[in-house]
């Protein structure tokens, strides 16, 4: 009997036990990362680097967005976002290798990161308008003739989901961009099943709820839609899902995508651990995509 009753038991709390584990895996870890992911993050942010100045830009909905700003000098301009919970800081040595190659940069504080207003998301899915003000002002100004963009993790999400809606982007570097919404996760057959995109469900429910936004377009619909613009998608060989999903947005662009995997590094680190490889690929990439494309201006 006490055998019995101890089986019964031991059954009674491996269930409780195994509920827990699946509520806090499934619900309660999703929703607190989803509040979490509409906290505002306020990082101090240094001095601009050699030949830059501190710029501030507003967009359509009212939100004012700190930015360092360097004029080209080839006539080409680059849009520079950084990643979720990041800053323009995570970007300085993008900058200066940009600006020796003597492209124009404009590198901001995407919303609700840094010295930028507006309300955090840390999937961006207000980044389009951050976008459209950012190439507005480089639209506006007689030495910009051409723009591209480069983004790391968030923020090469936030371009390529842009495209569709910003066409002055004509080149876009996109480094660790996998998916910002349920749609964009479950593009990719392995997530397609409601098991291994439950977390993400929650996720992006609670972050609607929290912040009252809603996903914006679907970077496969806006990669498809932007036939003019070029891509380099850079993907950390020590994450496979990150050249996967580049890969999959190679296949949407078609000839106008090329895909680097960097060996043996980590997310967004491309840049730091191949110095040389990633300035001859995405210095190669800007001239051959935007230098040749001068005689259309940037509108």
């Amino acid at each position: 009997m006490f055998q019995r009753v101890s089986g019964r038991r031991l059954l009674r709390w491996f269930v409780i036990l195994f509920a827990a584990v699946v509520i806090i895996f499934y619900l309660v870890f999703p929703v607190v990362y989803g509040f979490y992911a509409t906290v505002p993050q306020r990082d101090a942010v240094g001095a601009p680097p050699a030949g830059f100045q501190t710029v501030d830009l507003t967009t359509s909905d009212g939100v004012t967005l700190a930015g360092w700003f360097a004029p080209p000098q080839n006539g080409a301009a680059i849009v520079l976002l950084h990643g979720s919970g990041d800053s323009r800081e995570g970007v300085r040595a993008h900058a200066e290798l940009l600006a020796r190659h003597g492209f124009g940069v404009l590198a901001i504080d995407l919303r609700g990161h840094a010295e930028s207003g507006g309300k955090m998301n840390r999937f961006g899915w207000q980044g389009t308008r951050d976008v459209e003000a950012a190439v507005r002002f480089l639209s506006a100004r007689d030495d910009v003739q051409v723009i591209g963009g480069l983004g790391l993790s968030m923020g090469g999400e936030i371009l390529l989901g842009a495209l569709s809606d910003v066409p002055a982007l004509r080149a876009v570097v996109s480094e660790g961009a996998t998916y910002r919404s349920v749609d964009e996760f479950t593009d990719l057959p392995a997530h397609d099943s409601l098991i291994s995109s439950l977390q993400i469900r929650v996720i992006s429910f609670a972050v609607r709820l929290f912040s009252g936004e809603q996903p914006p377009t679907p970077m496969l619909d806006s990669i498809t839609a932007a036939e003019d613009a070029r891509l380099l998608l850079i993907a950390a060989g020590e994450v496979s899902q990150e050249a996967e999903y580049a890969r999959l947005f190679a296949d949407a662009a078609g000839p106008r995508a090329e895909v680097w995997v960097a060996p043996g590094v980590g997310h967004t680190q491309a840049y730091r651990r191949l110095p040389a490889e990633y300035e001859t690929r995405v210095i190669g990439f800007f001239e051959a995509a935007l230098l040749g494309a001068q005689e259309s201006p940037a509108s």
